[in-house]
């Protein structure tokens, strides 16, 4: 589990039954901002469908890109669409959490007034998304790609003698010897020249979020690329907005 926040203190609430909560159910993980004296609190865990039984369903608002296990008691009152997004110009077919990661970008920039020329919102998940954005939030179209686990096991999946790599530490070299190492830093390196060359053709501020993100993040700046990295971006855009709960 991966906790990260936003104005607290470090300490866990998790149990806390009777506040505002988001749940965000993704491809391979379920992603939660739970409200907190200091603000809020995020955490990325495995799908739990056991955890929803002691939750107040009314104070949960939720969106999902994953699938919906059977038998749970969701609301679906206060289930976040497409349509409840305030951007311009989103297609009824896109991704909720692409739309959610391209809200809280946009929202942050505009307090800080560095829209004036766009976004570019990298999510860096199961699958590695592109967003652009217009300076008034319409959507401006993307890009979509197999994000750093997916490459992997594709590659374990689709061949003889490529085995997963597992968890092991990403090595700093450009051209490793071993074939796992290898398998990593080129998946890596797909990634990060997509990213480049995006940002290269758009001259648009760069934003990351999603799980991978810190890794991206840290490869960009080796390669003194400015990017604003917010890994909760997704979770961040979902806060605020006044889906109807009763």
């Amino acid at each position: 589990m991966r906790y990260t926040s936003s104005g607290h203190d470090g300490r866990r609430h998790l149990r806390v039954a009777d506040v505002q909560k988001h749940l965000l159910i993704g491809n391979s993980r379920w992603h939660w901002a739970m409200q907190v004296s200091e603000g809020w609190q995020f955490a990325h865990t495995a799908p739990d469908p056991k955890k929803l039984e002691s939750l107040d369903m009314t104070l949960l608002t939720w969106a999902a890109v994953g699938p919906i296990p059977a038998n749970i008691s969701l609301k679906p009152t206060n289930r976040l669409k497409i349509k409840d997004i305030p951007l311009l110009d989103l297609p009824p077919w896109l991704g909720i959490d692409r739309a959610l990661g391209a809200l809280g970008a946009f929202k942050k920039a505009k307090v800080h007034g560095i829209n004036s020329h766009g976004l570019l919102i990298a999510d860096a998940g199961t699958v590695l998304s592109l967003t652009k954005l217009s300076p008034d939030g319409a959507f401006q179209g993307g890009q979509l790609m197999a994000g750093l686990q997916l490459q992997l096991s594709a590659m374990a999946q689709g061949t003889q003698n490529l085995k997963q790599p597992g968890e092991q530490l990403l090595t700093s070299e450009m051209f490793p010897k071993s074939t796992s190492e290898a398998m990593q830093r080129g998946s890596l390196q797909a990634l990060i020249g997509a990213l480049v060359e995006a940002h290269q053709s758009t001259k648009l501020p760069l934003w990351l979020c999603g799980g991978d993100s810190t890794l991206i993040f840290n490869e960009l700046q080796k390669r003194r690329i400015e990017a604003f990295h917010h890994p909760d971006l997704v979770l961040e855009g979902m806060i605020g907005i006044h889906n109807t709960v009763n």
